[in-house]
């Protein structure tokens, strides 16, 4: 079987009743494109019948998507359940999008482009470069806790970039492939930590402004937020104690190898 160009990686947690929907669009969206894909839900230990939201979506869709269900309990974290999904992505290419669509999936090809031109190996979403792009504001004291943990994470890490949390990434798999074997953060702070690793590879790297949204029914609260904290400190301390030293030989000799040609098979 051709291998996909593009590994679509949907992360859910009690995602019930947008997930079908989510679905359905993304499917639609594949389908019209002139390469090959594939759709991978990870159901992160969900109480509700989202296994069977996306079992039932998956199969009524009849086309040349290939589609997985990946699920597991108990309830691991956003950041388990992304990694679960990169490790298990077949395509050239992984892009992660959150259950919600807050970015619309037509924002895509503003991800995907720049790594098939051989451009970057990371590009990934940001609400914080082109505001006028936000349609729907976070409510006030979300958006400014959001702000407040970039200022730490950028002082923590080092990292230039000015919003790390929207959840719209996608990764050239050859070369970021052992970033999400060696990662470790479960929860709120593991985008920092993919990028950290990436970064302190060498990586290339781009944030990249995008169409946004926020929709009702966010799964991060305040306990949530602190948990960003907390793995910041866990971040640091790794680093200094080189816990991260294999992970980034391991990618830097994958950087090494000849690239191969990313392009759409028909």
């Amino acid at each position: 079987m051709a291998v996909p160009l593009l590994s679509l990686i949907v992360p859910a947690y009690n995602e019930a009743t947008r997930l079908g929907n989510t679905i359905e669009q993304a499917l639609a969206y594949l389908q019209a494109q002139p390469y090959r894909s594939e759709v991978i839900v990870v159901n992160d230990g969900s109480t509700d019948n989202t296994t069977q939201v996306a079992e039932a979506v998956f199969a009524a869709q009849a086309g040349r998507i290939a589609t997985r269900l990946l699920s597991y309990q108990p309830n691991r974290g956003k950041g388990y359940a992304v990694r679960q999904g990169l490790l298990a992505a077949q395509g050239q290419v992984a892009l992660f999008s959150d259950a919600d669509l807050s970015t619309p999936i037509d924002e895509l090809p503003q991800l995907l482009n720049p790594i098939l031109a051989g451009q970057f190996d990371i590009v990934f979403g940001s609400r914080a470069l082109d505001p006028s792009l936000v349609g729907t504001h976070q409510p006030w004291l979300r958006e400014q806790s959001g702000r407040f943990f970039n200022l730490v994470m950028r002082l923590a890490t080092g990292l230039p970039y000015v919003d790390t949390q929207c959840g719209f990434k996608a990764f050239r798999l050859d070369v970021c492939r052992p970033i999400a074997e060696g990662a470790i953060l479960d929860r709120f702070g593991f985008d920092v930590e993919l990028l950290y690793l990436a970064y302190k590879a060498g990586l290339r790297l781009h944030e990249q402004p995008v169409r946004w949204n926020d929709a009702a029914g966010s799964k991060v609260g305040v306990l949530g937020g602190l948990d960003g904290f907390r793995e910041l400190h866990q971040l640091r301390r790794r680093a200094r104690r080189g816990r991260y030293d294999d992970t980034l030989r391991r990618t830097r000799e994958a950087m090494a190898k000849p690239a191969p040609l990313l392009q759409p098979e028909p």
